[in-house]
């Protein structure tokens, strides 16, 4: 009886302790994040770029970029832009440029694409796997080449 009750009062102490184990998901995220890294990819929270419907339906707290950092371009400006994934096609948003041919290679899942002076990357919820994260960083490294040629 003194051993049952020595095991129920060490395992009400240790209890709490069980809500810092990392859930089946995320420790999934964590493994997509460091594939991610391995292959050259940074991992920031970001909300969707522009001011659509498409970006209200999206939790703000869900979106993550998945981005491949650039080369400074020296002395010739280098052009910002962003497409949404929309009823399977990309929309340009701003300026009406197509999107990237690089943006077709993309795995599902993927809510929108943008580049700046400083990266290329894709927003999405990371519904993929680690395969997914292969074809973003395959997808990028295109844009990336074509971008600073």
């Amino acid at each position: 009886m003194t051993y049952i009750i020595i095991a129920f009062v060490v395992a009400l102490a240790l209890a709490p302790l069980t809500h810092f184990v990392p859930s089946k998901q995320q420790r999934r995220q964590a493994r997509m994040r460091e594939a991610a890294a391995v292959r050259g990819l940074f991992v920031e929270f970001r909300q969707l770029p522009g001011n659509t419907g498409a970006t209200q339906r999206v939790p703000r707290s869900g979106t993550i970029y998945y981005g491949l950092r650039l080369r400074p371009s020296r002395g010739k400006t280098r052009r910002r832009g962003a497409w949404l994934w929309q009823d399977g096609e990309w929309r340009a948003l701003g300026e009406r440029a197509p999107a990237p041919a690089a943006l077709q290679h993309l795995p599902p899942g993927i809510l929108a694409a943008g580049v700046d002076e400083a990266s290329c990357g894709v927003y999405w919820q990371e519904s993929g796997d680690e395969g997914s994260v292969e074809q973003i960083q395959r997808a990028l490294a295109d844009w990336a080449q074509l971008l600073q040629s």
